[in-house]
């Protein structure tokens, strides 16, 4: 194509529903896309660590790879769905592992959870899930990586989320800190579920 044209062609997989049987197909896009645009950072959101073992097997190993799990305490107080051992298993095979608080469900959770009254952070995450839930999930694990310093927000990243489990949805971003939200950028959609 010309650099003069006023857009590019690219591909983008819109699975028939959502869910982790996309899974193998997400991260093979993933890794496709990743070659093409020379993106380092990938982040794959994760609960108990599966995404992120599946990913190891096919990222190509000039990727970095950042999982991202629920906050200690999102299923049962005082708890982490990473088993220890798991989490030890994937920082020893090089993968960084970020848990934290969760960009669209923090204190603004516990507004909601105490008067029932929702708050600009979850009025944000309903929105973007208006694309599906794994969008919603790509884009709250940017902010994330980025406020705790994994990822720079001069350079371009794939971001993989999910619905429920698994993985339907990657986008390429330009990562923001969540005080900063409106200046992250969705510039590629890579796959998500057409039906959700």
């Amino acid at each position: 194509m010309s650099k003069k044209a006023a857009y590019e062609e690219k591909t983008c997989r819109y699975f028939r529903k959502p869910g982790p049987d996309n899974t193998s197909h997400v991260l093979k896009a993933v890794d496709e896309r990743a070659r093409m645009l020379g993106i380092r950072h990938v982040l794959v959101a994760t609960c108990g660590g599966d995404t992120a073992f599946k990913a190891i097997e096919v990222f190509h190993p000039g990727i970095r790879l950042i999982a991202v799990t629920h906050v200690t305490g999102f299923d049962r107080p005082d708890t982490q769905e990473m088993e220890e051992s798991r989490r030890r298993e994937l920082q020893d095979r090089g993968v960084q592992v970020l848990t934290c608080q969760h960009a669209f469900g923090g204190v603004g959770r516990a507004v909601r959870n105490k008067l029932k009254s929702y708050q600009v952070d979850e009025i944000m995450a309903y929105t973007l899930r208006t694309f599906g839930q794994g969008t919603k999930v790509a884009i709250e694990i940017a902010l994330m990586a980025t406020d705790a310093g994994l990822v720079r927000t001069d350079e371009d990243i794939i971001s993989v989320g999910g619905t429920c489990e698994g993985a339907d949805t990657a986008l390429v971003i330009k990562p923001a800190n969540s005080f900063s939200f409106f200046d992250l950028k969705v510039r590629e959609i890579i796959c998500k579920p057409a039906h959700f």
